[in-house]
């Protein structure tokens, strides 16, 4: 066994919090699968406030700019949750990509069509976000449900504001 393998072993067996080492795994996959998705969102939502233009030029690079600013917080949080849980975050963008639901973008669309992805995006989000709860509190994961429902909120609150964008 690597020294790896052996220290990711040893770390995730001395975790006792009360919450059962299959369920903490469940948790952390679907933890590390929100991580991903949240950075895959961070990243387009990041590159269409640099590269929207036209007439919702200024509505919808000041709202990305707020939308992306408050999720790099969150995938810090969502990181270190599945640390404390006792194992290792995802990193780096291969890694993300292979977990992820986002589609990536080029940035290049109109801004209506911008925030259409964006809606879809966070919608999906969302939708997982609402499972992680449920597991989570399936396995009496209290911190980790709590983190999806905040996220959640953020998500929601996300498509309401694009959604007025356009109103839609």
């Amino acid at each position: 066994m690597t020294a790896e393998v052996l220290q990711a072993k040893t770390s995730v067996e001395n975790v006792k919090t009360g919450i059962q080492n299959a369920d903490r795994q469940a948790v952390a996959k679907a933890l590390a699968k929100s991580l991903a998705d949240s950075y895959a969102l961070y990243v387009k939502t990041q590159g269409f406030h640099w590269n929207v233009v036209g007439p919702l030029f200024y509505g919808l690079h000041k709202l990305t700019e707020a939308q992306y600013e408050e999720m790099a917080a969150a995938i810090d949080e969502i990181a270190e949750r599945i640390r404390a849980l006792g194992h290792p975050s995802p990193a780096g963008f291969a890694a993300f990509a292979k977990l992820t639901s986002i589609k990536d973008s080029d940035g290049t669309q109109s801004g209506e069509k911008m925030i259409r992805e964006l809606i879809a995006d966070h919608e999906t989000i969302a939708r997982s976000l609402r499972e992680l709860a449920e597991l989570a509190d399936g396995a009496g994961d209290a911190a980790t449900a709590d983190l999806a429902t905040r996220r959640l909120d953020a998500h929601e609150k996300a498509v309401w504001m694009l959604r007025a964008l356009i109103a839609e």
